[in-house]
């Protein structure tokens, strides 16, 4: 097909066509393909750049003076030093960045920088027997070989930087401009050579925003039961990414729909038809997409969108008829968290991954009714989840709030906001100040008692007028200007700075109040 779309060189970075050029002057082809060359066309920005070649891995390796060449389907990984990479300048926005900061791909090899360019010879590929690796890798010649082993048209281009031109065999670029996620040549070939693929199809859709093509969803739904043979490990890599996506909500639902959930997270599906009534109009797996919907229309983190997606997934296992014929859902938290940690070590999370989301479903449920809750309830609530993590959960009550069509920050939410930063704030008190008792007991001899807290206070007092004097030299002299007034005098001065403190600590809780609304 002959070029319909565009590419904008200017995007492409100089250590890319450096590789293309080394081999193109030692007689040999090179494009760009894949992934790269559709970013490319629909101006995004690569986060791989992926070479094909009719050279053999032994001729790309004697062409460049670092490779790394550990695997068996022939891709040889070819350093290009950072600091050897000239600047370059974009002429569409007329300004200069460095190859440092545009490059994806690099790692630190011997104390040196490098960029990788994965470099791989045309391909063809026998039997997948697994469902998951070709039984066989062979070289080719011809282009055309590699291109149609390739999973989805859209991927499915190769670019010519030298030429400016898109080898395009399997109308690419027509899916591309209809924004179709279409399987090159036969769907069932392509997800019986490796299951994954049956993700990715959904992972490309939703990231892009493209549709699926018939014969493709169709397809998906016909071989589901292969996703089986798939490692959690990739599993979910591309779980990750549709959850990470601008729609993970239409993700999750093709994934169910096309019978993969089944396969992949069957605890989920418990929720669809759990009714909930009372204050929930929906099941409890519409709730669930709608709180998952919450958190990434608010590009929140992927642990708080996995919180959202769990954090009621033990309700259908919880759910009992109350004495006023209405579901009850005691204990669902703790059931939920429980298999919360089930499916994230089985999906391979890393164990910091899974601690904080178990913690988030775990802790989702805390007493909210600010009109009867203690500021030291709130702070069992921040010690059970960790300061680092508070907000986290009230972002993920705030999910199941609107997963219900409640109010997104109500004033029982905004309240309890100010009460957080309340238990948070550091306290106006005579720990902030440059000596303590036991100081004054070693270092100036002030015996504990009365006269030593009276004098605190009004140290407190000098300090939060003027904290430059907050110091043990300035204060060590006070001390001992204080320890010679009587009992009468020095108490009055304590309760002067007890008096004081008592104003600055409404003033400040009084602007967190005005900051929430509340």
């Amino acid at each position: 097909m002959a070029n319909i779309l565009t590419i904008d060189k200017s995007k492409i970075p100089e250590y890319v066509t450096r590789v293309t050029e080394t081999l193109e002057k030692a007689g040999f082809e090179a494009f760009l393909v894949g992934g790269c060359v559709r970013d490319l066309i629909l101006e995004r920005g690569p986060k791989d750049w992926d070479i094909t070649t009719n050279a053999k891995p032994e001729q790309i390796i004697g062409l460049f003076e670092k490779t790394i060449y550990e695997n068996k389907f022939g891709t040889v990984g070819v350093s290009i030093p950072i600091d050897e990479v000239t600047r370059v300048t974009n002429p569409s926005k007329g300004s200069t960045t460095t190859e440092k900061e545009e490059s994806v791909t690099c790692v630190t090899l011997d104390n040196t920088k490098y960029h990788i360019l994965e470099v791989t010879p045309y391909r063809t590929e026998a039997k997948y027997s697994d469902f998951r690796h070709p039984d066989e890798v062979n070289y080719s010649d011809n282009l055309e070989d590699d291109l149609k082993r390739r999973d989805f048209t859209i991927n499915a281009l190769a670019y010519s930087l030298s030429k400016g031109h898109i080898v395009d065999l399997y109308n690419g670029q027509d899916d591309i401009k209809d924004k179709v996620v279409r399987a090159v040549g036969s769907p069932n070939d392509r997800f019986q050579e490796d299951a994954l693929r049956m993700l990715r199809a959904i992972r490309f859709s939703v990231q892009l925003d493209f549709a699926m093509s018939y014969d493709t969803m169709q397809a998906i739904l016909d071989n589901s039961a292969l996703i089986k043979n798939i490692s959690f490990e990739r599993i979910r890599d591309e779980f990750t990414k549709i959850i990470e996506s601008q729609n993970p909500v239409a993700g999750m639902g093709l994934i169910h729909k096309l019978g993969l959930l089944q396969y992949i997270i069957p605890e989920l599906e418990e929720g669809i038809g759990c009714e909930q009534k009372g204050a929930h109009i929906y099941d409890v797996w519409e709730h669930l997409l709608h709180a998952l919907d919450h958190a990434a229309k608010k590009g929140w983190s992927l642990e708080i969108r996995l919180a959202a997606l769990f954090h009621d997934i033990g309700k259908p296992r919880s759910r009992r008829v109350g004495t006023k014929k209405e579901y009850t859902f005691y204990g669902h938290e703790v059931i939920g968290a429980r298999i919360t940690k089930q499916i994230m070590d089985r999906l391979k999370y890393p164990k910091k991954t899974c601690d904080l989301v178990n913690k988030l479903v775990r802790g989702h449920m805390f007493f909210s009714d600010t009109e009867m809750i203690t500021l030291s309830a709130v702070r069992r609530v921040v010690a059970n989840v960790g300061e680092d993590h508070i907000w986290e959960l009230m972002n993920v009550r705030e999910c199941d709030r609107v997963g219900m069509k409640k109010k997104e920050t109500p004033y029982r939410l905004r309240k309890y906001h100010a009460m957080i930063e309340e238990v948070l704030r550091d306290p106006i008190s005579v720990g902030q100040l440059a000596i303590n008792g036991v100081y004054m007991k070693d270092a100036l001899g002030i015996a504990p008692g009365p006269r030593m807290g009276w004098i605190l206070s009004a140290l407190l007092e000098e300090v939060l007028d003027d904290p430059k004097k907050n110091t043990k030299e300035h204060l060590g002299e006070l001390v001992a200007s204080l320890n010679i007034l009587g009992d009468n005098e020095l108490k009055t001065l304590g309760e002067r700075g007890k008096e004081k403190k008592e104003e600055l600590e409404k003033i400040e809780i009084n602007k967190l109040h005005e900051k929430h609304g509340v």
